[in-house]
């Protein structure tokens, strides 16, 4: 029936922006009311400028995107990235603090740093078994004791479950068994995440390809 299709083809287009436009104010809320609560508890303006503050919308993405503005531009030269290593001695020292601290950095490091390799690769995968196939994503190399635990060449690989990308199992893999592939980390993404309903054009990776 036409109503049918056409309130299918309705929600086709209104769900996703709908969904995408709930995650953004949730974000942008978010972070007003945690820089509010933080200039509240501080005690650093009057009550009558929070009130204000509290009437401007985004204000908390908008002084986050300059802190982080400011805090690159300040340590991508020699004096920043100075302080920034006695940064880490510093944190280093602290009992707990040094094991969180630590481990995060080593992750962000890998995953935002240029010469990192997390992500940089979509794969072909056999998982959860032999004969079956699923997505993957590179994340590196094994190295020291593991490396040397295993025979022959792998890859540290991450496949994510789906719909929820976020979560999902990390294996090492022996290098021959895997299938690169010619998709984009966002293609491969979006293949994940609608559970294959969602494929990458033909056309574009011939593209790719030529």
């Amino acid at each position: 029936m036409p109503i049918k299709k056409y309130l299918l083809a309705g929600l086709l287009v209104w769900t996703p922006l709908v969904i995408t436009a709930a995650v953004l104010s949730w974000l942008v809320g978010s972070l007003d009311s945690a820089f509010l609560n933080t200039l509240t508890k501080l005690r650093l303006v009057s009550p009558d400028m929070i009130y204000w503050l509290d009437h401007v919308p985004g204000l908390g993405v908008i002084l986050l995107v300059l802190v982080l503005l400011l805090t690159g531009a300040l340590v991508s030269n020699v004096a920043g990235r100075w302080w920034m290593k006695q940064w880490d001695r510093l944190l280093n020292q602290i009992p707990i603090v040094k094991s969180i601290y630590s481990s995060v950095k080593k992750v962000s490091d890998t995953l935002f740093s240029d010469g990192g390799n997390a992500f940089r690769k979509a794969l072909l995968v056999q998982y959860p078994h032999s004969g079956t196939w699923t997505i993957a994503f590179q994340t590196g190399t094994p190295v020291g004791e593991v490396a040397s635990k295993l025979d022959g060449e792998f890859l540290s690989v991450y496949v994510p479950t789906t719909p929820n990308p976020t979560s999902g199992y990390f294996l090492l893999v022996p290098k021959t068994d895997v299938i690169e592939l010619d998709l984009s980390v966002d293609e491969a993404l979006t293949y994940v995440i609608s559970m294959g309903a969602v494929s990458p054009s033909i056309p574009a990776l011939k593209e790719k390809r030529n």
